[in-house]
């Protein structure tokens, strides 16, 4: 009984005590849940921000991936139908039309026109007489046709008829649309005869963009930068002969650091970009690039601070288990002691009660490791996929790859020219005829990068080493000739062969090529030696040139995505080649020379 009391006395006291300690637990629960809140809030904002940070770096980066693709687009464009008003400048039946006018002539001109401008998605082409009146077009049929207007006020009619070749992006005096007319002097024997213009509103042009990199807006079209004064205001228009009354206002834009902010339908709208000149084909212009930020900065700031605050919460939880465990613990040491204290015929009693929580105990900490084991599983997958994301990246080599068969179409097309003056029409349907081929190399060499993309393999078939040598040289010839380099290579082996695309060999080869030239621009007596030897059933193919060499910084990340030493370069030719090689069971790699820098190329040799 005396036993008893005393434990009542106790429990009494206990029962004073909390009279106090209740409410200042209620305040450290509140202060603690504030401050909480606080950090929760801080947490969920900055990692909002650095979540929108990166989402801004991310669209620049695919911006100015996109740009060079984009403006490639342009300047092929142009290219094209530069060449229509050159080579209709020769054609008999416009100097005949031009020397003495006949109207069946004209009408036959007109169709000739109409069936050359849908052929190559011209706008409309016509020819003008020396007084500047339209003798024949395209659109001879149309409501809106150029037949007997004249154009003497043009600017690219009086350049063509003054320098030969004229070039202007004007508003249309007929039809008020805009577009870039490229015209070029047709030259009687005495003095010119008139002047042939193909008109292009490059609608195709802004179509494969927004199919591919965005869209346009067409209500910024005539539209300036900043705002103009007089008189650059009048120097403006009048240059761009605008026929109607509409002021040339500045475009709606302003930047705020990485952002440019826009005013599109009223609303102002963010949006990342970057900007790049376009290149010989029209000199001065700048093709500006600007993507949609607003969606992706708000989902990508949406994410951070819906990832921070699940984060902060699941250790706020695990913070609130550590502790309430700890305070178990604690509460059955206590337990324990004065159990041992006051009774201790119990002690047996009290141990089994301790052994059954330690059991628990330990049943929870493997459980704990458990779920821990499960976290760096997953972890290591995420680390895995994060990986292999990374080919993703190589997609932004298509412009990269395309410049290759281009610059070759453009040499045919250039010899070609020169065939037809001078009369050797059969070789001049020959080069056409590369044209076509190279043109469905182009074809070819897309597929094969997105085959290298999802690891798709490509066909194969037995080849000989000197027959992608002489494929690559063809592609170059014209670059090797312009930059005047010595060629040198090795004698023809026929049994020196392969098993691999001829396509992608070539391209590993070009690529190489492309890079030797690159380094020996404006260096004394250029020279590349191509070499091809054997050895341990493999074919080895050596190209070697008497550059500067490569800086000892970019050895060490050579065949790394992006990494380049080129100004301009986008750092994916010796990537994309070297995973070739691998495809095709060999190797590329940079071997030591005494001077330039030396590449080899390791394939396993068919039919030795």
């Amino acid at each position: 009984m005396e036993s008893v009391r005393l434990i009542g006395a106790r429990s009494n006291e206990r029962t004073r005590g909390l009279d106090t300690w209740v409410p200042q637990r209620w305040l450290a629960t509140a202060v603690g849940g504030l401050v909480a809140f606080a950090v929760l809030v801080s947490a969920a904002l900055v990692a909002g921000r650095l979540a929108a940070n990166r989402a801004v770096d991310n669209l620049v980066d695919q911006a100015r991936a996109g740009l060079p693709l984009a403006t490639a687009t342009l300047a092929g464009e142009i290219e094209k139908q530069r060449l229509i008003p050159l080579t209709l400048a020769r054609d008999p039946d416009v100097i005949a039309l031009l020397e003495t006018y006949d109207a069946n002539a004209e009408a036959n001109l007109d169709r000739k026109l109409k069936d050359i401008a849908e052929d190559a998605g011209s706008t409309v082409i016509y020819v003008i007489g020396a007084d500047g009146r339209t003798l024949a077009t395209s659109n001879f049929n149309e409501p809106d046709s150029f037949a007997g207007v004249k154009f003497p006020f043009r600017h690219y009619f009086r350049d063509a008829m003054t320098h030969g070749v004229g070039m202007q992006y004007a508003q249309g005096a007929v039809t008020a649309r805009p577009g870039l007319f490229l015209s070029r002097r047709v030259d009687g024997t005495k003095a010119p005869l008139g002047v042939v213009v193909v008109k292009v509103e490059l609608d195709g042009v802004e179509k494969a963009w927004r199919a591919s990199i965005g869209t346009t807006i067409p209500d910024w079209r005539f539209s300036t930068l900043s705002a103009l004064k007089e008189p650059e205001n009048g120097t403006v228009r009048e240059h761009l002969q605008v026929v109607d009354d509409t002021p040339l206002t500045p475009v709606p834009i302003r930047q705020q650091g990485e952002l440019t902010i826009a005013e599109i339908d009223g609303k102002p709208t963010a949006l990342v970009g970057t900007s790049r000149s376009v290149g010989r084909p029209a000199p001065g212009w700048r093709l500006m690039l600007l993507l949609y930020a607003d969606p992706i900065i708000t989902r990508a700031r949406l994410d951070g601070q819906i990832t921070g605050v699940l984060a902060f919460a699941l250790l706020i939880v695990l913070g609130r288990i550590t502790w309430r465990r700890r305070q178990l613990q604690a509460a059955r040491r206590a337990a324990l002691t004065q159990i041992n204290t006051e009774l201790e015929e119990r002690v047996e009693e009290r141990t089994d009660q301790l052994k059954r929580a330690n059991l628990a105990l330990a049943a929870e900490i493997a459980e704990r490791e458990n779920a821990e084991t499960k976290v760096h599983r997953l972890r290591d997958e995420l680390a895995q996929a994060n990986r292999l994301s990374i080919l993703g990246q190589i997609a932004a080599g298509v412009a990269h790859e395309m410049n290759q068969p281009l610059a070759a179409i453009g040499v045919y097309a250039h010899n070609a020219k020169c065939y037809f003056e001078s009369g050797k029409s059969d070789s001049g349907v020959d080069s056409l005829g590369q044209i076509a081929a190279l043109t469905e190399q182009i074809a070819n060499k897309t597929e094969a990068l997105r085959s290298f993309a999802r690891r798709a393999p490509s066909a194969a078939t037995v080849l000989t080493i000197d027959d992608a040598i002489d494929g690559a040289l063809s592609l170059l010839s014209g670059r090797v000739r312009e930059a005047g380099v010595a060629v040198i290579i090795p004698s023809r082996d026929p049994s020196f062969r392969v098993m691999a695309s001829r396509i992608r060999l070539e391209q590993i080869l070009v690529n190489l090529l492309q890079n030797a030239l690159d380094a020996l621009r404006g260096r004394p007596h250029p020279r590349i030696e191509i070499q091809h030897a054997a050895s341990a059933g493999n074919v080895q193919l050596i190209v070697h040139d008497n550059g500067p060499g490569l800086d000892p910084t970019i050895r060490t990340m050579l065949f790394m995505p992006f990494a380049t030493s080129k100004e301009n370069g986008l750092g994916l030719g010796l990537v994309i080649s070297s995973e070739i090689a691998r495809e095709l069971g060999g190797y590329l790699e940079l071997t030591p020379s005494d001077e330039g820098a030396c590449f080899t190329l390791t394939l396993p040799r068919v039919g030795q």
